[in-house]
C-alpha cells in the first residue's frame, strides 16, 4: 500500500490498513476487505481512510425526523419516504467535531469517497453498485460534504428494493465511507476470479479500458475481455474510442481516443497474466472466488475494491483431483428448489445411489459412465429420455475432450424402447396386488411409529428407509412400471413407422385407470361439488388466510358437509406437498389453504360432476383412438399381425401406466408419518429447551437429530449457520450439468424446425393450443381460469388438482416420463416441458400458442 503519511486514528476516522474482515459493523464490507487486501502480500491499495458507522450514527441523530421517517420506510410508498430521508440527510449540517475529524488527513490532492454500507460484499449479497462513490474530489470541505452524500444513498430506490429482497432491516443498515487517495489509472477495470457466465473457477475473467473504471462500469466503452485458464491468455479487444480522466480541479471529464490506440489492448498479455495471479492470491485469502475491481498507473496494480462473488453456484467437495461431470437428481424428480439438511439426507437414505451436495440440492456423477465405451450411449440416452437438455450438455463435456475414455468393455445395450419389451401379462390383479401391499406397509408404519421417541424413534426410522428403499426397487413392482413405458416408447415408435402417427401413445394413455396422481386432480372437482351449492362457505373460504379454517366451517350453512369433503380430500391426499421428496416441507394436511385458491377455481370454473365427465371423456378419446390405429393397421400388409401387436401393447399400456405413479405416493406417505414423528421429537426437544423452535430439526441431518435426541445437546451455530445458507442457496438457479470446475452447462436443443421467435422445448403430450399464460411461481398462489395455460418452473404430482382447470401446460424443467408430463397425457392437455427460462421469458397474461407435438411455445400478444 502507497505510504502517504499515517492518519490519526480518532472517534470517528480509522486508518484504512487498521481495518480487517471481523470490522464490517464498525466499518462496512467494503473497507473491511479494503483492510484485509492491504494485509496480503504484494497487494498494493490505495491509502486512505474509513469514516465509521458511528460517525453515520452521530450524523442522523442530528436529521430532523430520520427515525419516523425510517419506521414508515417498509410501509407503502418505500421509494417517496427514502426519498425523503435522502432530502433530509442532505439538507442537515455535519456536525463541526465531525466534519473536523474528516477533513483532518485531507489535503489538495484529489480523493476518491466511496460507500462502505453494513449489508455490503457480503458472501450473501453483493449490492454492487447500489451505494454511491465520487471520484477525484478535491479539498476537505468537498471530502465532508461528498461523505454526507454517500450517507445519503444508503437510502436510493435501489438499495432500499435490494435490502428488501434480501429481507435486510432497514434500521440493521449503516453506512461508513472510504476515503482514499485519488489513482490517475492508465487502465483500469475488473477481475473474475471464476468465469462469471459459465461459473467456471479455473478460468479467470478480466475486463480493461483505458482511463478510470467508470467508463466500464457505466457502459461508456466497450472493454476488452480476457481470459486466463492453465496460464493461456485469450483476447477479444473491444473498441475504445473515448476514456475517462481525472480533471483538473476535481471532478472528471470523458475524453476520446486516438483511432491509433482503439483497438489496441489496454493491458499486455503479461499484465493480465500477473492480474490473474494477483486475482489467485485475493482469492485464496479471503477463502472464495472474488470479483475484484483494480486500476494501472505507473506500471503497478492497485486494487480498489473485492467483493465476493454471490451468484455463483456451489461446487460439490470432493477428495480427489480428477475431473468429476454432475448430473442434477431435482431435474430428474422435478423438484429443482433448495433442500434441508434433513430433507436432503432422508432422501439420499431413500435411494442406493450415491450422490454428492451443493446449494442444498443433489447431484450424481456420471463421469465414470461417460469415460466408458460400455455404458456412455446408456447414460446419454438414459438421460435425454428424461431431459434432453442434459443429454446434450453433457455431450458438450464429451465433445471438448475433458473426461479420460476408460478401456473398452462390453458392448453397449441399446436404448430403451428399440428392442422389443419383455413379455408380461397385462394382469390387473398384479396392479391391485402391489398396490395392496403399499397400503398395507404404509399402515404398519404409520401404526407402529405413533409411540415412538427418543433414539427408538431413529433406529425405527433407519431401518424403516432401508425398507422403503427395497420397496421402490422391488423387482415385480420395477417390471410392471417399465412395461407400461416399453409400451410407451414401443407405441409411439411403432405408429409413427407404420402410420406416421405421432405421440401415438398420449391420447391412448388418457384415463388409463389406477392412476392415483390424476385420480388426485379429479377428486378436487368432486370436493368444489361438495361446496359449490353453499354460497356462505364459497364466501367464506375466499378470505381464508390460517389453516385452522375447517374448525369454523361447521358454524356455516351447508359448513359441516363442506369440511367433510375436503377433511376426506386429505385423509387421502394430505401427505402430498409441492417439493414433497424434502421432509421438511408442510403436507397439504398440515396446510390445508395451499389448495384453496385451485379449489375455488375448480367451483368457478367447472360443472357439476366435472371429475367423473373429464375422466369418461379421457377414455373415450383413448378408446377411439385405439379403434382408428386399429383400423388403419389392418389396412397395411401384414396387418392383422401388426394389429394384434398394437393392441396387446395398447392393453399393457392402459393396465399398467397408472402404476408408474403409485411408488412415490406411498414414498411420500411415508415421508408424511416419519415428518410427524420427528416434529413430535422436536417439540419434545424445544420443551426440554435443547432446541430453540421446532424447525431448527429441518437444519439438522438425520442422524444429527439421533445424536441431539439422544445427548440433549445441539450446535446452535450449525443450526444458524445452516438456515443462513439455506437462505442463500434458495436464490439459487441449479444447473442440470455441473463440473468440479464449478462450470454450469446449460444444453440445448439445436434445432432448426421452430418458427421464428418460438421458445424450444421437448414435445411431452400432443396437441395445439392458444390462450393466456399464467406465470405461477407457487401451486397456493395459482388463480386459474378455464382456458389458461399453466407456466411455472417444474410440476412435481402435487400439482396435478390444477391441470383440471388449465388449457395446456409449459415448464422449464421435465422430460417425457415425468409426472408433469405422464398426468398432462392422460388429461389430454398439451404440453410443452424443458424449456429454459420459459417463467422469465414469458410475461404472465401473455397470450401464447403450446404446440405439444413439435415441442415449442409461440408468444403471440403482449398483456
Amino acid at each position: 500500500m502507497t505510504d502517504t503519511g499515517s492518519i490519526t486514528t480518532g472517534r470517528w476516522v480509522r486508518d484504512l490498513r487498521e481495518l480487517d474482515g471481523s470490522m464490517i459493523a464498525l466499518v462496512g464490507g467494503k473497507a473491511a476487505h479494503l483492510g484485509e487486501l492491504s494485509r496480503i502480500e504484494g497487494v498494493e491499495v490505495p491509502a486512505g481512510f474509513c469514516v465509521t458507522t458511528g460517525a453515520f450514527r452521530a450524523f442522523t441523530a442530528q436529521v430532523p425526523g430520520f427515525d419516523e421517517l425510517l419506521d414508515r420506510l417498509a410501509q407503502d410508498d418505500p421509494a417517496g419516504t427514502a426519498a425523503r430521508i435522502r432530502s433530509a440527510m442532505e439538507s442537515t449540517p455535519v456536525p463541526g467535531d465531525l466534519a473536523a475529524e474528516i477533513a483532518g488527513p485531507v489535503d489538495g490532492a484529489g480523493r476518491a469517497v466511496r460507500s462502505s454500507a453494513t449489508a455490503e460484499d457480503l458472501p450473501t449479497a453483493s449490492f454492487a453498485g447500489q451505494q454511491d462513490t465520487y471520484l477525484n474530489v478535491v479539498g476537505a470541505a468537498a471530502v465532508v460534504g461528498h461523505v454526507r452524500s454517500c450517507w445519503a444513498s444508503l437510502f436510493t430506490e435501489r438499495a432500499v428494493a435490494y435490502r428488501a429482497q434480501h429481507g435486510i432491516d432497514h434500521r440493521a443498515a449503516r453506512m461508513a465511507v472510504v476515503v482514499q487517495e485519488m489513482i490517475d489509472s492508465h487502465a483500469s477495470g475488473v477481475l473474475f476470479t471464476a468465469d462469471p457466465v459459465t461459473s467456471n473457477r479455473r478460468v479467470v475473467a478480466v475486463e480493461a479500458c483505458f482511463g478510470l473504471g467508470e467508463a466500464l462500469v457505466s457502459g461508456q466503452v466497450d472493454a476488452d475481455h480476457h481470459t486466463v485458464r492453465d496460464g493461456v491468455v485469450g483476447t477479444t479487444v473491444g473498441t475504445k474510442d473515448s476514456a475517462v480522466r481525472a480533471a483538473p480541479g476535481g471532478g472528471t471529464w470523458t475524453r476520446e481516443i486516438g483511432p491509433e490506440l482503439r483497438r489496441r489492448p489496454a493491458l499486455t498479455d503479461a499484465q493480465v497474466l500477473e492480474l490473474a495471479r494477483l486475482g489467485r492470491r485475493i482469492e485464496a485469502h479471503l477463502g472464495g472466488p472474488q470479483d475484484i475491481e483494480w486500476c494501472l498507473a505507473d506500471g503497478r496494480f492497485r486494487i480498489v475494491q473485492s467483493r465476493p462473488i454471490t451468484t455463483l453456484f456451489p461446487v460439490p467437495v470432493t477428495t480427489d483431483d480428477r475431473f468429476h461431470v454432475y448430473v442434477s437428481v431435482g431435474h430428474q424428480q422435478m423438484m429443482t428448489d433448495a433442500m434441508t439438511p434433513l430433507g436432503l439426507s432422508v432422501w439420499q437414505l431413500t435411494t442406493p445411489k450415491q450422490m454428492a451436495e451443493a446449494g442444498g440440492r443433489l447431484f450424481v456423477d456420471v463421469a465414470d459412465q461417460l469415460a466408458s465405451p460400455a455404458t456412455r450411449e446408456l447414460i446419454l440416452d438414459g438421460l435425454g429420455n428424461s431431459d434432453p437438455l442434459i443429454r446434450d450438455a453433457l455431450q458438450t463435456v464429451l465433445d471438448r475432450g475433458e473426461i479420460v475414455p476408460a478401456e473398452p468393455a462390453v458392448a453397449a445395450a441399446p436404448p430403451p424402447g428399440v428392442a422389443e419389451p419383455d413379455p408380461i401379462d397385462a394382469d390387473p390383479a398384479l396392479v391391485e396386488e402391489l398396490v395392496a401391499h403399499w397400503r398395507a406397509s404404509l399402515a404398519g408404519v404409520e401404526r407402529d411409529i405413533a409411540e415412538l421417541r427418543g433414539p427408538e424413534l431413529f433406529d425405527f426410522l433407519v431401518a424403516d428407509l432401508g425398507e422403503l428403499q427395497r420397496l421402490l426397487v422391488e423387482p415385480r413392482s420395477h417390471q410392471v412400471i417399465m412395461a407400461g413405458m416399453q409400451a410407451t416408447w414401443w407405441l409411439n415408435d411403432r405408429m409413427r413407422e407404420w402410420l406416421g402417427e405421432e405421440n401415438a401413445a398420449d391420447t391412448l394413455a388418457r384415463s388409463a385407470p389406477g392412476n392415483v396422481t390424476s385420480e388426485m386432480g379429479l377428486a378436487l372437482l368432486d370436493v368444489a361439488d361438495a361446496i359449490r351449492p353453499h354460497p356462505a362457505v364459497v364466501a367464506f373460504l375466499r378470505n381464508v388466510t390460517g389453516d385452522g379454517f375447517l374448525d369454523e366451517l361447521p358454524e356455516l350453512p351447508g359448513g359441516r358437509q363442506a369440511r367433510d369433503a375436503i377433511r376426506g380430500y386429505l385423509d387421502r391426499y394430505g401427505a402430498r406437498c409441492v417439493g414433497e421428496i424434502d421432509i421438511a416441507r408442510p403436507r397439504w394436511a398440515e396446510r390445508p389453504t395451499e389448495l384453496v385458491s385451485v379449489l375455488l377455481g375448480n367451483i368457478d370454473n367447472a360443472g357439476p360432476g366435472a371429475g367423473r365427465d373429464r375422466f369418461e371423456q379421457g377414455g373415450q378419446e383413448a378408446a377411439a383412438k385405439e379403434r382408428d390405429l386399429l383400423d388403419r393397421l389392418r389396412q397395411l400388409p401384414d396387418g392383422d399381425r401388426k394389429s394384434d401387436r398394437a393392441a396387446a401393447m395398447i392393453d399393457r399400456l392402459r393396465t399398467f401406466a397408472g402404476y408408474r405413479e403409485y411408488p412415490k405416493f406411498g414414498m411420500v406417505g411415508r415421508y408424511s408419518a416419519y415428518r410427524r414423528a420427528l416434529l413430535r421429537e422436536a417439540d419434545r426437544l424445544v420443551r426440554a429447551g435443547v432446541l430453540d423452535d421446532r424447525e431448527d430439526c429441518f437444519f439438522l441431518r438425520l442422524q444429527e437429530f439421533h445424536d441431539v435426541a439422544r445427548t440433549g445437546r445441539v450446535d446452535r451455530e450449525l443450526v444458524r449457520r445452516r438456515r443462513s445458507e439455506f437462505a442463500v442457496f434458495r436464490a439459487l438457479t441449479p444447473p442440470r450439468v455441473l463440473t468440479s470446475d464449478g462450470e454450469t452447462v446449460a444444453g440445448a436443443y439445436r434445432r432448426a424446425d421452430l418458427p421464428d421467435g418460438a421458445l424450444a422445448g421437448l414435445p411431452a403430450s400432443t396437441g395445439l393450443v392458444e390462450g393466456r399464460a399464467r406465470v405461477v411461481p407457487d401451486l397456493a398462489g395459482a388463480e386459474l381460469r378455464t382456458g389458461d395455460i399453466l407456466v411455472t418452473a417444474f410440476t412435481d404430482p402435487s400439482w396435478s388438482p390444477a391441470f383440471v382447470t388449465v388449457a395446456g401446460l409449459v415448464t422449464e424443467v421435465g422430460g417425457l416420463m415425468t409426472h408433469g408430463a405422464v398426468i398432462a397425457r392422460e388429461y389430454g392437455l398439451p404440453a410443452v416441458v424443458g424449456v429454459a427460462g420459459a417463467t422469465g421469458l414469458i410475461r404472465d397474461g401473455q397470450r401464447i400458442r403450446v404446440d405439444g407435438t413439435s415441442g415449442y411455445v409461440e408468444i403471440l400478444t403482449g398483456r
